[in-house]
């Protein structure tokens, strides 16, 4: 039996958190969270913050998680994290591909009703604010941690080279 891990995946939207999470879930045999399913509601209405709060902190206080998504709290309580610093023109790619297969429904890891077509242009501000909104952040937090505890992937190989290592 494997010890508790508690494994956040991070980064920008397109940059391929819920991939990897479902990946690393299904090696080390533990349950994967989505924050999409936290974060919205039916029909992209953002979830109260007083519950997306109540239900991460459910979430961090079990033993053993993969969580794909951005949080500051479960940042600070995750014993691994994986930072994808996938550049903005793949991350602009891979929505694009994503919204062509999911413009009209929702994606598995959603709630209902939230097709892509309602927030393409909300996509594209995030993936383009977030090297300076969110990343800063982030890397602060990588400069808390050891290289073992904190993995930042810069680019497809880097990736591969970690999936590599999970098998």
């Amino acid at each position: 039996m494997l010890k508790p891990m508690k494994i956040l995946v991070i980064g920008n939207a397109g940059s391929g958190k819920s991939t990897l999470s479902k990946q690393i879930a299904k090696h080390y045999e533990l349950e994967c969270f989505s924050l999409d399913k936290i974060v919205w509601k039916e029909r992209w209405k953002k979830a109260p913050r007083n519950e997306q709060a109540s239900k991460i902190n459910k979430l961090i206080a079990k033993s053993s998680w993969v969580i794909d998504g951005v949080d500051y709290d479960i940042l600070k309580a995750a014993d691994k994290v994986i930072f994808l610093d996938i550049p903005r023109r793949i991350c602009f790619y891979r929505v694009t591909k994503r919204n062509i297969r999911y413009l009209f429904k929702s994606r598995p890891e959603l709630p209902a009703h939230c097709p892509e077509i309602l927030i393409v242009s909300k996509l594209i501000k995030i993936i383009w604010k977030f090297p300076t909104r969110v990343k800063p952040n982030i890397l602060f937090e990588k400069d808390r941690r050891d290289s073992t505890t904190f993995i930042h992937v810069k680019n497809n190989k880097q990736l591969r080279n970690y999936l590599n290592q999970l098998v």
